[in-house]
């Protein structure tokens, strides 16, 4: 009897812990994704949620038209997403991506690469449809411009819109 007991209370207590632990994400986000990596700086940011456990797809575009450079590139990145408590989460991700850069006056400097990325970070979801969100996000390069950096890391702060 006393073993039926403790299972029981086990079993409720599973169930009542993966209720409150489990947040679920919202379905759409989109917003600025602001850092600073290879000389893109701000990206527009949509995120899509995936499946029913908390996984989502991140689609981050990025581009750069100055006097003297021009850039674009794109990211897709596929999240894990877990809650701490409350409205904070943390998540990991990987992904690639690809883009062109060009240099306005020297012509060795111009070109496609390609991208793979990791991502780490917490995120914070209001009551109303805002979150706000830290991550690292490493990217190692394929070019074949001798001057571009095979790695570069980027700290970004995420702002976006739920729906």
């Amino acid at each position: 009897m006393r073993k039926l007991v403790l299972l029981a209370a086990f079993i409720i207590g599973a169930v009542f812990f993966s209720n409150v632990s489990a947040q679920n994400i919202s379905e759409n986000a989109i917003g600025l994704r602001i850092g600073d990596n290879n000389g893109i700086g701000t990206e527009v940011s949509y995120q899509r949620a995936i499946g029913g456990d908390n996984n989502r797809l991140e689609l981050d575009l990025g581009w750069r038209d100055t006097r003297n450079y021009d850039a674009i590139k794109l990211v897709g990145l596929y999240q894990w997403v877990w809650n701490i408590e409350g409205g904070f989460n943390w998540y990991v991700g990987a992904g690639a991506g690809i883009g062109n850069d060009s240099d306005k006056f020297e012509d060795t400097h111009d070109g496609l690469f390609a991208l793979i990325a990791g991502d780490i970070g917490i995120e914070y979801n209001f009551d109303f449809p805002l979150l706000l969100s830290l991550d690292f996000r490493p990217e190692i390069t394929f070019s074949d411009y001798i001057n571009r950096k095979d790695l570069g890391p980027d700290i970004a702060l995420g702002i976006r819109y739920q729906f």
